[in-house]
């Protein structure tokens, strides 16, 4: 499949010309008459160079060049005029631009042009991968991430491992606290023994009890024979209690006395036994709040709160999320027997600047749908869910804050942008001639942003002719 290329010009025979020519050289070209009609093809689809005029109505060549760089797009651009000077040729090289070529051009130069440009984009990405693959060597068994924060993590697993400590893991749901214990039970002496995993939310108070300590046979209906708990299971090894929080207070005053004593009665039998199993513990709510509200026993909390790991959300960590991704495109890919197709740098914008209130979970799961939608060898933002591509910021009188943590300026003011043009467009049920009067903006600029923002908009045909 040929290189996508996108031609802008205001001339309709130069841009003609150059989709011929494009054509018949294998490439797959697409055309706009101008620059905000190019955005608007990049912000659909993903191009691997841009050729286009530097002399256009309303944005130039190089203010197009100035936008693709702002909005963080590597895509190469050349450059042509028919208008030459030692300025233009300078600023155009200095915003980026992979060349200047001025007409009237000879054919074979701008193929040349052409062919490097792609090369170069090609290389380009071909070291993306390997620093990808290079930074998979940063990995800390199953967990993936190298922000700070993570390795932090990393240094407390490895101090904490060898003790035969309880280990309370808190975080957000899908933020991988499973993953942190199974890595915890990995570097432990007890490695080479069961790692045994429970949610202890998903299990009814009456089965709970059984499936922790064992039952024997006859002691309840359905009890046809003996069973062994999973503490018994995970003998000389690891049991993890995840959701831990959701257990019931019967069940937390049963679980603090096989903490303590270190043996355990199963249903229905008349004898405790002793257990040798290390308990790591899970949950996603504030157990120390829930102490406070009686919702838990506090003897309990400071019993498996030994040792305390904080798994940070991955809005938190916002650097590890392209690693992440790529790492889900390549598994789940693989899982499914097809080559992985790599995410353009508009959609992995996308994934970064979104808040993931399903932390790593859900990123995997937008990864799966993705992969399910996209046809070719690209994931573009068409192929995220429209959840994640809309901006929104509360507007108000308030004052304004910067996060200590630092923030995205640009993505917030793509939400300010996309709050208003959604407003005028409710207050002018839709039409976007209309709402983009209200808000001193062109007809073209409106249309582009409603395409960038998925915005329910319409053209009212009565009004065409009204057009800014």
């Amino acid at each position: 499949m040929g290189s996508r290329i996108l031609v802008v010009d205001d001339e309709a025979s130069m841009r003609r010309m150059l989709e011929l020519l494009l054509s018949q050289e294998g490439y797959q070209p697409k055309v706009a008459q101008n620059a905000e009609e190019a955005l608007a093809a990049m912000a659909q689809e993903a191009f691997d160079l841009v050729i286009s005029d530097i002399r256009m109505p309303g944005l130039s060549g190089l203010d197009l060049l100035r936008r693709l760089r702002e909005e963080g797009s590597a895509t190469e651009v050349i450059l042509i005029t028919a208008y030459a000077s030692a300025e233009s040729a300078i600023e155009a090289l200095k915003l980026g631009a992979f060349d200047y070529v001025t007409k009237p051009f000879q054919v074979d130069e701008l193929l040349h042009v052409v062919k490097n440009a792609l090369e170069r984009g090609s290389l380009r990405e071909e070291n993306v991968l390997l620093k990808a693959e290079l930074s998979d060597k940063d990995r800390f068994g199953e967990i993936i991430g190298t922000s700070p924060q993570m390795r932090q993590i990393y240094s407390l697993i490895e101090r904490i491992a060898p003790t035969t400590s309880t280990v309370l893991i808190q975080g957000e749901s899908g933020t991988g606290k499973e993953l942190v214990a199974r890595s915890i039970h990995q570097r432990s002496q007890r490695a080479t023994k069961p790692f045994v995993s429970v949610n202890c939310g998903g299990i009814p108070e009456t089965l709970l009890e059984s499936e922790l300590f064992g039952h024997v046979k006859g002691s309840f209906t359905g009890a046809y024979t003996s069973k062994k708990g999973l503490f018994d299971v995970a003998q000389g090894g690891t049991l993890f209690l995840d959701e831990i929080g959701e257990m019931s207070p019967l069940m937390q005053v049963k679980l603090l006395r096989a903490l303590q004593e270190k043996r355990v009665r199963a249903v229905g039998a008349t004898e405790d036994h002793a257990i040798d199993a290390r308990v790591l513990a899970a949950t996603n709510q504030d157990l120390a709040v829930m102490v406070r509200e009686k919702r838990f026993r506090e003897d309990l909390f400071y019993r498996i709160n030994v040792i305390t790991l904080q798994i940070p959300p991955l809005r938190k960590r916002r650097e590890d999320i392209p690693i992440l991704a790529r790492h889900f495109v390549q598994k789940i890919s693989a899982a499914s027997g097809r080559s992985a197709p790599s995410l353009t740098s508009g959609a992995m914008a996308v994934l970064e600047a979104y808040a993931w209130p399903g932390n790593i979970r859900e990123l995997e799961n937008v990864i799966e749908r993705a992969l399910a939608l996209t046809p070719n060898d690209r994931i573009e933002t068409a192929h995220l869910p429209e959840s994640l591509l809309g901006y929104k910021l509360p507007l108000g009188t308030q004052e304004i804050e910067v996060p200590k943590e630092g923030f995205s300026l640009s993505e917030a003011v793509e939400g300010i942008r996309a709050a208003y043009i959604r407003r005028a467009l409710e207050l002018e049920d839709g039409v976007m001639v209309r709402a983009a009067k209200r808000l001193g903006m062109t007809f073209r600029s409106i249309r582009y942003f409603v395409k960038k923002y998925h915005l329910n908009a319409r053209e009212d045909a009565a009004e065409i002719e009204q057009k800014v």
